[in-house]
């Protein structure tokens, strides 16, 4: 990180300088995802367990690409829905707004949505392979 003239470290304000430190604030902002939202670990280790259970299943490519769309489908919607809230936190602070309620409702329901997807691909996917599997 730079330093100031005082010594002190300085935010970055300006656009990346290149490709090394655009993927580090991308690997930052996922370690950030990963430790302070509950809901995207949660997500996380359903997917997992959705890999572990295709694998053991021997799911064909076909059956594969369906099913990382709806795991990724997921995690970027939990991901869109926490910088919702962020975003709308820091611009109403602890005020309560009815359009900051419905920005971080219709964000949620956006998570929803894609969960539902992900259930309904999981059930498309994994029931004809739990039957070829028998």
């Amino acid at each position: 990180m730079p330093m100031a003239s005082n010594g002190k470290p300085t935010r970055q304000t300006g656009k990346n300088h290149n490709f090394w430190q655009s993927l580090g604030h991308a690997l930052e902002g996922l370690h950030v995802l990963y430790h302070l939202e509950r809901n995207f670990r949660k997500h996380l280790l359903v997917g997992g367990l959705a890999v572990l259970v295709g694998i053991i299943l021997r799911l064909t490519v076909n059956e594969w690409l369906w099913l990382t769309l709806a795991i990724f489908l997921v995690l970027t919607a939990e991901t869109l829905n926490t910088i919702v809230e962020a975003v709308v936190d820091l611009i109403v602070g602890k005020t309560y707004a009815d359009l900051a309620k419905r920005a971080k409702d219709v964000a949620a329901g956006g998570v929803l949505l894609a969960a539902l997807f992900a259930l309904v691909v999981g059930c498309l996917v994994m029931l004809p392979a739990l039957a070829r599997w028998f």
